[in-house]
């Protein structure tokens, strides 16, 4: 898009600066547990509907009139499901960036906001998490145009919420005076933590004070000049990690050790409760971080005794409930102000008022080292998807699923044999030096440290059943020979 200038508006044409969406998606999410795991956490899980909520996300920027295509910034462990997921809904993000640790929000996005620049010296960035929900997308962009308005005076803005209820959860900004020719903006007076109940009261009573949001409208260029004078040791570690950076398939990987150099800190620290030139928007679009089960039950529909339910279920005589199966019937009787998760391996009973306390629940299961923290029992791979039906001691039962196209690492292990029975689909097996098809009610048995790999050349999709015997059956007992996904095997159990 171009614009007149203001010299000779009929003739001479300038760029207008793109507006890059920079989408923040490498969260856990544990206050949603058992729903949403380290390896598969909220963002990646269809909550409100039947798109993800980072799917969601991506497509409130879609519209390339006004935004540029995304840059995405992942994990690790989760970088192929995001791929996956966007490919999924079109979106064709302009980077992938893997932070190879957390290190919160600021050094995340003075990652984007370098490679913005690298796209345009004037670019302005929409810091957007991945796992927020937005009712109303064009009210977001109604605001979002007089955020960049705000944004292209230099300004570092943050959307504000008007609050429904005196919120202890959430942080507060306090609307200042407004900003001088962009109607609809504001200076922040204040940033406040998370308050007690009877602060929180009278706050909203006083009518000045918003929810804050964590989405950020700035210039890049800005946005890194304000990072520079307050968190400098941060800029510092990204311009070394950036300078560091790699290709990897369709991701950009960053120098680990300079990126892990960086202080650990949010851009609200870090930014914006510092600089003298933080403004706000107030949005008024149906948002919600969906950040704990009582956010999921308020935001979701509910019948006329304000129950929220979906998958398998069943109420009687029960008030203002939310409750989530995914895999069997689930009955309440006779409660009220109840959150009741059912998944395959996990149930979780809590109080709607004491939601936020389920992310310490999950760090007592951390410190137990219970794997239902980490994964579900069906594990998502770039290849497809694994579930483990049963285990005994020295045997495992698994679902093997392969998408068309999708080829398993040509790899061997050290304690485990296995035997592998199509169901579904015709799959293409190596083991040895051999090669051949198998298809439905057909098997092949692999010994211990034979080389193998399963691949699927078809168009639809392979199923098979994994039997796996041995004296160790952990998914860390993986060489790596071969994998055209760059991944490297764990090493620990292939020296022992």
């Amino acid at each position: 898009m171009t614009v007149p200038t203001d010299q000779n508006p009929r003739q001479t044409l300038r760029p207008v600066p793109p507006v890059i969406p920079v989408i923040l998606a490498g969260g856990a999410g544990n206050r949603l547990w058992p729903l949403s795991r380290q390896e598969y956490p909220k963002q990646l899980i269809a909550l409100l509907g039947e798109r993800s909520l980072v799917q969601d996300t991506a497509l409130r920027f879609a519209d390339r009139s006004r935004f540029a295509a995304p840059l995405v910034v992942t994990s690790e462990a989760i970088r192929f499901t995001i791929a996956d997921q966007l490919q999924a809904v079109d979106i064709a993000p302009l980077s992938l960036v893997l932070e190879p640790v957390g290190r919160g929000t600021a050094p995340a996005v003075a990652i984007a906001a370098l490679l913005a620049l690298e796209e345009h010296a004037e670019a302005t960035i929409v810091v957007a998490p991945s796992d927020h929900a937005i009712r109303d997308v064009a009210a977001l962009h109604a605001a979002l145009d007089v955020a960049v308005a705000a944004a292209r005076q230099g300004l570092l803005v943050t959307f504000s919420i008007p609050p429904s209820r005196p919120e202890t959860g959430y942080g507060y900004i306090e609307h200042g005076t407004g900003v001088a020719g962009v109607d609809g903006a504001f200076r922040v007076a204040s940033f406040v933590e998370k308050p007690d109940a009877e602060r929180a009261a009278e706050m909203i009573a006083g009518g000045r004070h918003f929810w804050n949001s964590g989405m950020f409208i700035f210039g890049a260029a800005f946005f890194l000049a304000e990072l520079e004078r307050h968190a400098p040791e941060i800029l510092e570690a990204a311009k070394a990690s950036l300078a560091g950076r790699t290709a990897d398939l369709d991701f950009l990987r960053l120098d680990a050790a300079a990126f892990g150099k960086s202080p650990s800190d949010s851009i609200d620290y870090a930014v914006m409760e510092r600089t003298d030139r933080a403004a706000t928007v107030p949005l008024r679009a149906g948002w919600s971080d969906v950040g704990a089960w009582s956010e999921l039950w308020a935001i979701s529909e509910r019948d006329g005794d304000g129950n929220a339910m979906r998958g398998d279920v069943v109420v009687e005589d029960s008030r203002d409930c939310l409750v989530v199966s995914d895999r069997q019937l689930t009955t309440l009787v006779g409660v009220e102000n109840l959150a009741v998760i059912v998944t395959e391996d996990a149930v979780l009973v809590s109080d709607l008022t004491k939601a936020q306390d389920v992310k310490k629940l999950v760090a007592k299961l951390k410190a137990a080292n219970r794997g239902e923290v980490q994964n579900h029992k069906v594990v998502h791979r770039p290849w497809g998807f694994y579930q483990g039906v049963h285990e005994g001691q020295g045997f495992q039962v698994k679902r093997i699923t392969v998408k068309p196209g999708g080829r398993l690492s040509l790899q061997k292990h050290f304690k485990r044999s296995e035997h592998w029975t199509v169901v579904d689909g015709k799959a293409t097996v190596t083991v040895g030096e051999k090669t051949f098809e198998l298809s439905a009610n057909e098997g092949v048995y692999i010994p211990l440290e034979e080389v193998h790999r399963l691949e699927n050349k078809t168009d639809k999709p392979v199923t098979l059943i994994e039997v796996q015997c041995g004296s160790y059956l952990g998914e860390d007992d993986i060489v790596r020979l071969d994998d055209v996904y760059g991944r490297k095997d764990t090493e620990a159990l292939a020296k022992a």
